[in-house]
């Protein structure tokens, strides 16, 4: 990595990368990174926060484990110690990312926000401008760019007529960490997937008194059916049966398990979980104990919510609630439009145009890493795929001796 002068900018430093920028140190950019460092490509990670694995360690509740077994779940060339339980913890995991920074020597540099992206045609590279908490600009130059920032990247906020005039306390489930602060109130939790399911079962059981909101159809399966995870078993039939007929078999088992889940508000989509994941992308929610405090009436299941109001919420049904506290387990999304200057391979909702499993490279040296909407897993084979394109064109630019003075050079040279 060399750094240069630039003429026309003087506050803003040149830094030529002699390999590819990762934009994000979360899993995905360390995966990528990693998988680099094996095939002998260089790389800087920029990040604009101040740790790896920021949304895991700043934007998670204190309960959270990861819903998938560890296998499912390690990233490439570095298993999970032995000694981890099958679904490790929050803590646990922060603490398997750290060691695999440290095992491939990762340093991204953080605190650098990525301001934007572009790829230069005259020079045929990229251009990442980046700007650091101390107000300092700096222009990455490179051959390949890597968005890492995942799905995850930004939380979702919906409008809802009245929340501002709501005056209770308002949170997303990012800044959730535990159900203690709401010892006692009545605390409404919009949102039935994986967060809204495990953030009703915290308040529950630090005695809050949560409703939960549940708009749409939902697939909620049982962790485990026979001892073994429902995704492994899932993998398992997969092997052998067609998608819908896995599916039908999944549903069966989860009816004879948790049995009419409907009458308790909860719709099923037409669509099987398998199904709807690859079409959509949406997560079935597996069931950690949720399903046990609604039947006991615990957590209420409520319809969607027409407004807001002082203390109350009005739902569409036209019954009214008095609430305490509002917690948004309302998603997250993509930020990729907001910074990079490229339409061709990105959609305008910040996820590949492309469907699985050819949404890792665009054109020009562009590529995605964790967009799968396959987890962990996907974002693994996500860069293992990237680090073996980019490490194959980097061994034959090396094996190429005619370096006499690099077109790169020449077009730094002129900033």
């Amino acid at each position: 990595m060399f750094s240069f002068s630039d003429n026309d900018m003087f506050s803003r430093r040149c830094v030529w990368v002699n390999g590819p920028v990762i934009v994000g140190a979360g899993p995905s950019g360390l995966a990528v990174g990693a998988c680099l460092k094996e095939e002998g490509v260089p790389c800087v990670i920029l990040e604009r926060s101040d740790c790896i694995a920021s949304l895991w360690q700043k934007r998670t509740y204190d309960r959270l484990k990861l819903h998938l077994p560890k296998q499912f779940c390690q990233l490439p060339k570095f298993p999970f110690p032995e000694h981890y339980p099958e679904y490790p913890s929050k803590r646990q995991f922060i603490e398997y990312l750290e060691s695999y920074a440290k095992q491939f020597d990762l340093t991204p540099q953080f605190n650098e926000c990525v301001q934007s992206a572009k790829y230069d045609e005259f020079c045929r590279l990229w251009r990442v401008k980046t700007v650091s908490a101390d107000g300092a600009e700096v222009e990455y130059i490179c051959q390949w760019l890597v968005v890492a920032t995942g799905e995850n990247a930004e939380r979702v906020v919906p409008e809802i007529d009245g929340l501002k005039e709501f005056g209770g306390e308002v949170v997303h489930a990012c800044d959730y960490k535990s159900g203690e602060k709401f010892r006692g109130k009545k605390v409404v939790v919009v949102g039935c997937g994986n967060s809204g399911m495990e953030v009703s079962l915290d308040l529950c059981n630090h005695d809050a008194q949560p409703s939960m909101v549940c708009r749409s159809a939902v697939h909620v399966l049982p962790r485990e059916i026979f001892g073994k995870s429902t995704f492994e078993l899932a993998m398992l039939l997969m092997t052998w049966l067609p998608l819908w007929l896995v599916d039908k078999i999944l549903l069966i088992l989860t009816w004879f398990i948790l049995g009419d889940i409907e009458k308790y508000g909860l719709k099923r989509p037409s669509i099987g979980p398998l199904q709807l994941k690859n079409s959509q992308g949406k997560t079935p929610v597996l069931d950690i104990g949720a399903l046990e405090k609604i039947r006991a009436g615990k957590v209420k299941v409520i319809p969607g919510i027409k407004k807001f109001s002082c203390g109350t919420v009005e739902l569409v049904t036209g019954e009214k609630l008095e609430v305490d506290s509002v917690v948004l387990a309302t998603g997250y999304c993509s930020n990729v439009p907001y910074w990079l200057q490229e339409t061709e391979f990105f959609s305008k909702n910040g996820y590949p145009k492309a469907q699985f499993p050819n949404n890792w490279k665009g054109k020009s040296g562009l590529y995605a890493v964790g967009f799968t909407k396959r987890g962990l897993a996907g974002a693994s084979a996500d860069a293992i795929r990237i680090a073996k394109d980019i490490g194959k064109v980097h061994k034959e630019d090396l094996k190429q001796k005619k370096q006499k003075v690099p077109t790169h050079r020449r077009c730094i040279s002129t900033f």
